[in-house]
């Protein structure tokens, strides 16, 4: 891919996705195998979190000039550079003592959430976890969280995580733009969100930067237990751009032959290694036959912004239910606060979807597409024999089913039941379709959407 095309695999900080068309199947049995239970999960608690958070800012790509201008416009209390130097420094200041990784994975198991996909670094390259590699990290002694006993932000989410049943995806961003291998000073500026110098002329230079991510990613991989993804940002790294080729191929086959055999890997730029595409901000207009996740912000933006607004709970409920119907997975981003806390509004609104999912999770988790995925006001999910069918309603109006529901599915009914209620509805196969009698079911408690299993032979 040349220079030129790469600009289009990032358009204002959202990353575009591959074509469906042009997935490749994971080779690897284990791989396959953990990939479909991870597509069961449906739900994953995302979160851009670092010292930037202060500001109020776009995560990192206010430091890039050449191509990110549209972030710049956050950087409004002092001149520019100025404004770049303290969001560099900002882990001097940096000192979340409200942050409580108990109550997060707490929270994210009781709203229904299977998985956290959490930033252990974004392209600014400050690491939220404990390394070697650096000195710009969360445990160094010139960040003032660094005395706390959850100083490492990493190890503390994943051992609450884990202790509430959930998966990991490790979020990491293959660009560094502060690390001296990728944005080397001694090259003056750097004018784009690439690597600054010719890699082809300073091959040295850029095996030192492939070592460096190679050490960083086995540290995650190796440090804290066992993980289900490595989900890999910055799709603009790669080979046949600018020759920014970091050898993925090489780290992923030793953590899957030693610490984490059948690894997930997303690399968000089609090949190999991207065992599920990664739709962002956006949902696919139809059903997609290859696995897929998509990752959305509860507000406008991935990063804490002091004036941001909020999806309701309504909002995010029928997202996820147009994602799942469509045979996606939802990571759905909820920024945290500078000190540590979470963002009311969206708090409500997670306990709101999680509410609903206690009542009707059994037709979202685990379940594969169905045909005809959704239509109008209705959307299809299948587990085995189990065909599930969601009714939805309209944000603003009072829940109101109809006497009578008729449903695309062609195939001889066994049992019909109202998840909700339990009870048993009659249910007249005819012409190819199946008809709900709902004239019994009470109406109270499915203040999004209504949920119908349907038995099939």
């Amino acid at each position: 891919m040349s220079e030129k095309n790469t600009k289009n695999i990032v358009e204002n900080g959202v990353h575009n996705y591959s074509a469906p068309a042009d997935y490749i199947e994971p080779k690897n049995q284990l791989v396959k195998e953990n990939l479909k239970k991870f597509m069961g999960k449906k739900l994953g608690f995302m979160m851009h979190w670092s010292p930037g958070s202060q500001l109020g800012s776009y995560e990192s790509w206010p430091l890039s000039d050449g191509d990110a201008q549209w972030s710049q416009k956050d950087l409004t209390w002092a001149d520019k550079e100025t404004c770049k130097q303290q969001y560099w420094q900002a882990n001097k200041t940096f000192n979340p003592i409200k942050f409580d990784p108990e109550s997060w994975a707490k929270l994210a198991k009781e709203c229904g959430f299977q998985y956290l996909l959490f930033t252990t670094k974004h392209h600014d390259g400050f690491c939220m976890y404990d390394t070697k590699t650096t000195d710009y990290k969360i445990t160094a002694e010139d960040c003032p969280f660094h005395t706390n006993p959850n100083a490492d932000i990493v190890g503390a989410l994943y051992r609450e995580f884990k202790k509430q049943g959930l998966a990991i995806s490790t979020y990491f961003s293959k660009p560094d733009w502060h690390s001296e291998f990728y944005w080397c000073d001694k090259f003056g500026t750097a004018p784009t969100r690439n690597v600054n110098y010719d890699v082809k002329k300073y091959p040295e230079l850029w095996e030192s930067y492939v070592q460096y991510v190679h050490s960083q990613i086995r540290e995650l991989a190796s440090n804290y237990g066992k993980i289900d993804v490595l989900w890999l940002d910055g799709g603009w790294v790669r080979p046949d751009n600018m020759g920014q080729d970091i050898r993925l191929g090489q780290i992923v086959d030793e953590l899957r032959s030693t610490t984490q055999p059948g690894l997930i890997v997303c690399n968000r730029c089609c090949g190999e290694h991207e065992d599920f595409i990664t739709p962002e901000q956006t949902i696919p207009e139809t059903a997609i036959g290859v696995p897929w996740e998509t990752c959305i912000t509860i507000g406008d933006n991935f990063s804490f912004h002091y004036n941001d607004n909020y999806k309701t709970g309504y909002q995010i409920t029928h997202m996820l239910l147009d994602v799942v119907s469509k045979g996606g997975n939802l990571a759905l981003n909820i920024p945290a606060q500078p000190d540590g806390t979470l963002p009311a509004p969206a708090v409500v609104s997670i306990r709101e979807m999680g509410a609903w999912l206690k009542i009707f999770g059994e037709g979202i988790y685990d379940t594969t597409l169905c045909e005809p995925f959704f239509d109008d006001k209705l959307y299809y999910t299948r587990k085995g024999n189990d065909i599930y069918c969601f009714y939805s309603y309209n944000e603003d109006e009072l829940p109101k089913l109809p006497k009578k529901l008729t449903l695309d599915i062609d195939k001889k009914v066994v049992r019909a039941r109202c998840i909700r209620t339990g009870d048993i509805l009659h249910a007249r196969n005819e012409s190819g379709k199946v008809t709900l009698d709902l004239s019994q079911i009470p109406m109270g408690g499915a203040f999004f959407a209504e949920g119908f299993c349907i038995t099939v032979e």
